[in-house]
C-alpha cells in the first residue's frame, strides 16, 4: 500500500515554511472532524451523505500524495451513492494510514 507523503505540499509551498505549516495545519485540524462525519454518516448508513464526506476527503487524499488511494477513493464514492459499500475496508485503510501520518506532523 502506497504511503502518506509530504511531496505535493514542498513543491506547492517551495521555500515558503509559513505556508507549508500553515497547510500542514489544516490537515491536522480537518482531517479528523472529516473522517469522524464520514463515519458516523456510514455508520447510519446514510450512504448518499458519506458519499459527500468521501468526496471532501479525496482532496485530503490527493494533497497527501496518494494517487493510487484517489482512484479508490472515487470509486468508493460512485459505490456508496449505489448504496454498495464495497471497497469500504479498503477505504478505511486509506483513512487509517492518512490519520496515523498526519498525527506525526
Amino acid at each position: 500500500m502506497e504511503q502518506p507523503n509530504l511531496n505535493y505540499i514542498k513543491e506547492l509551498s517551495g521555500d515558503n515554511l509559513d505556508f507549508k505549516n500553515k497547510i500542514i495545519g489544516i490537515l491536522k485540524k480537518e482531517l479528523p472532524d472529516e473522517i469522524a462525519l464520514y463515519t458516523e454518516e456510514y455508520a447510519n448508513a446514510n450512504y448518499l451523505l458519506a458519499a459527500q464526506s468521501v468526496h471532501k476527503l479525496k482532496h485530503k487524499i490527493s494533497v497527501l500524495g496518494l494517487e493510487k488511494s484517489y482512484y479508490i477513493a472515487e470509486e468508493y464514492e460512485n459505490n456508496l451513492k449505489d448504496n454498495s459499500t464495497d471497497l469500504n475496508a479498503d477505504f478505511e485503510n486509506i483513512l487509517k494510514s492518512m490519520q496515523d501520518f498526519v498525527s506525526h506532523l
